[in-house]
């Protein structure tokens, strides 16, 4: 970020043959200005009419030419921004002291040019000094009248009026107007060209105190853009200056303004009004709003009044008399606007395709160097570059047949393929795993639900929940939640032993007593039978229910037994 700065305040005070010097004095540093106003003796003996005013401002231009002002005022702002700094240059004062012939000047002598075409003459100057730099420069010629937008320049044959109005718009970078056109121009003639072409369209008339009074506020904009052609292109500077010619100010009761000029007067007069609220409230570092927004001068001039440019204020005031009010009311707001601070910054842009495109030329000559560092380490050759498909779905293949047991080894070549070989791991690692749960979920459909033996091996395998329900399968309520058993909880001991009322054998039966079987080595017993074993080559689970029915050693219910035929297992717990 930029560092603050106060805005510089230049007086410059018209030639006339009536000057007051009795009134108006200059400091002896001609940065001050000294007015004096005798006493109305009518206003009696107790009179608190102020007689004295003094203000310090960074220059005070009296009979100055227009070379002189320009150096003073705007050489500087100019030069900054093609460094990549913003500039504002406004002109303000009362109807007739000579706003627009420091800003325009008048076309009869060379040496009259005022600021804005000496400033094109400097941009062009300073652009064929600098051939390391491509510079781009735009213009375009803002009018505001009566509270509406024109664009001096739509009267150019491939411009055209403008269908929609024009309007302010704000974005991060800034202000623009919407609407406004701006001209490309290669040349110093193609930008007095487009100078003289709105001046031409300003609306002008003719009252008691100027003859050629403008009626409206004027805005001319420099863009300009910069690259530079030995450094990196992928950055450039963008900067604009804005050349300000206010309206003046005046006195209906002096200019004796009726009709259309009258209503223009009283327009003027509002947005000046304005204008003065925004510099005070810009000068009171207390305020937090800031009414940029009461009128369009202010709000075209928002990023440029308190914001990020130099902004240099001309004053300009008559010498008589006669026009001392006015000259007061002008000296006061170059006095306000000195206490305004800006905070210049050089606007440093980045072209995105140019980076992208500079980003891509490095990574190749990346590549070129590791490939010359490997050569030069007689390493085998290496790339770089993602890997396609087709080598991933190699890499897939050589880890299947690893854990198959059909490849001793996988080749590795660099650190992105061991990257990719742990990712099929655990791939290939995650698609068996599935195919072993739904190996067992079919097979568990095939099970005898009273064999008790397979189904508590099940349930072990955390396939079925307490109730005897699928884990993940609707129940009728919802889904079941596999519960594992108590006794496979790691670091936990069933307190209780679980026995199963077995049906009586035939001996059993005649001695009329029961062999219960005890829960420990029920367990012990369905976990032999039902342990999986998954195969080296296929990877097939061995059927639960074959080995269960090879293996086992309960006896079958009797089928002699009328009372026990129809009764279920019960667990007591």
């Amino acid at each position: 970020m930029g560092t603050r700065k106060k805005v510089h305040a230049f007086v410059r005070v018209k030639p006339t043959d009536d000057f007051a010097h009795e009134m108006i004095r200059y400091g002896d540093d001609n940065k001050s200005i000294d007015i004096h106003l005798k006493k109305d003796i009518r206003k009696g003996v107790v009179n608190n009419q102020q007689t004295d005013w003094s203000f310090k401002l960074d220059g005070v231009l009296h009979d100055a030419s227009q070379d002189l002002v320009y150096e003073t005022v705007a050489k500087d702002v100019v030069s900054q921004a093609l460094d990549g700094y913003n500039g504002t240059i406004m002109c303000y004062g009362q109807t007739g002291a000579g706003k627009t012939y420091t800003m325009t000047g008048a076309t009869e002598n060379y040496k009259h040019r005022g600021i804005l075409p000496r400033a094109l003459q400097q941009v062009f100057k300073m652009i064929e000094e600098r051939p390391t730099h491509a510079i781009t420069v735009r213009v375009s010629y803002l009018e505001i009248y009566n509270e509406s937008l024109f664009d001096l320049l739509s009267t150019l044959p491939y411009v055209g009026p403008s269908v929609t109005p024009m309007t302010i718009v704000e974005n991060p970078q800034g202000v623009f107007i919407k609407g406004l056109s701006v001209h490309l121009t290669s040349q110093e003639e193609d930008a007095f060209s487009l100078l003289f072409e709105g001046e031409t369209n300003r609306i002008i008339a003719s009252h008691t105190m100027n003859k050629n009074s403008s009626r409206s506020h004027c805005i001319f904009t420099i863009y300009m853009e910069a690259h530079s052609r030995t450094l990196s292109d992928e950055k450039y500077v963008t900067s604009k200056i804005n050349l300000v010619d206010l309206a003046g100010s005046e006195r209906l009761g002096k200019s004796g303004s009726e009709g259309r000029v009258l209503k223009e007067a009283t327009y003027i007069n509002k947005s000046l009004s304005f204008l003065e609220q925004a510099i005070i409230a810009l000068g009171d570092h207390k305020r937090d709003h800031i009414p940029f927004r009461q009128c369009k001068l202010t709000h075209a001039l928002k990023d440029s009044l308190g914001g990020n440019c130099n902004m240099v204020l001309v004053t300009n005031i008559y010498g008589e008399a006669a026009q001392l009010e006015e000259t007061l009311s002008s000296l006061r707001f170059a006095s306000r606007m000195k206490l305004v601070t800006t905070e210049p910054a050089i606007n440093e842009k980045y072209n995105a395709e140019r980076m992208v495109k500079n980003l891509e030329k490095e990574l190749v000559l990346l590549k070129q160097e590791l490939a010359i560092h490997d050569s030069l380490a007689n390493r085998n050759i290496v790339t770089y570059d993602p890997m396609d498909e087709i080598q991933i779905a190699e890499i897939n293949s050589q880890v299947r047949r690893y854990l198959e047991g059909t490849l001793d080894e996988i080749d590795i070549i660099n650190l992105r393929q061991i990257q990719e070989v742990f990712n099929q791991f655990r791939v290939v690692l995650s698609q068996q795993e599935q195919e072993v749960e739904a190996a067992l979920r079919r097979k568990y459909t095939l099970i005898d639900k009273n064999d008790f033996a397979t189904i508590s091996a099940v349930q072990k395998a955390g396939i079925i929940d307490v109730n005897g329900h699928l884990v993940g399968e609707p129940d009728g309520q919802g889904f079941g939640l596999g519960v594992a058993p108590f006794s496979t909880k790691p670091g936990k001991k069933s307190k209780s032993k679980k026995t199963v009322k077995d049906p009586p054998s035939s001996s059993a039966r005649k001695e009329g007593a029961s062999s219960p079987v005890s829960g420990k080595d029920l367990d012990m017993i369905s976990t032999s039978k039902t342990q999986l074993v998954p195969s080296s080559k296929d990877g097939d689970v061995k059927d639960v229910l074959s080995r269960d029915r090879e293996t086992s050693s309960i006896e079958p219910l009797p089928s002699d037994s009328p009372k026990e035929e129809s009764r279920p297992l019960s667990i007591i717990t």
